[in-house]
């Protein structure tokens, strides 16, 4: 299984960012093996429009079923949620911390958007 966190740094030691769609990175974490890969989200940092949905490709087309992020936008939400990626809140703790509270069953499963979108 794979894991999809928005990261701030490219470190699962990086704090979990905020935002979903225009997050600097998104560390993935292959369980099967333990590792962790970088993904550079920075060609949506300051994308008009569209961010949530470019971003929800980038975790689909990494084969991640999980992702967890500070929040999620509605088109992203949607977008994550046809692709049967569910998504968890973390805010506020590191990636690693963030994948392990995953993998503990200690997050709450997002079953709506928890954001407008655009921010």
């Amino acid at each position: 299984m794979k894991i999809a966190v928005t990261a701030e740094n490219p470190s699962s030691e990086s704090t979990v960012d905020a935002r979903f769609g225009r997050a600097k990175y998104f560390m993935i974490l292959d369980t099967d093996c333990n590792k962790w890969k970088c993904v550079n989200n920075s060609q949506n940092l300051h994308a008009a429009q569209g961010a949530g949905i470019q971003a929800a490709s980038h975790i689909v087309n990494e084969g991640c079923s999980v992702l967890i992020s500070g929040h999620c936008g509605p088109k992203a939400f949607t977008a994550l949620s046809k692709a049967e990626v569910s998504v968890y809140s973390a805010a506020g703790a590191t990636v690693k911390e963030a994948a392990d509270m995953y993998l503990q069953n200690k997050l709450t499963k997002l079953v709506n958007a928890d954001t407008e979108g655009h921010w």
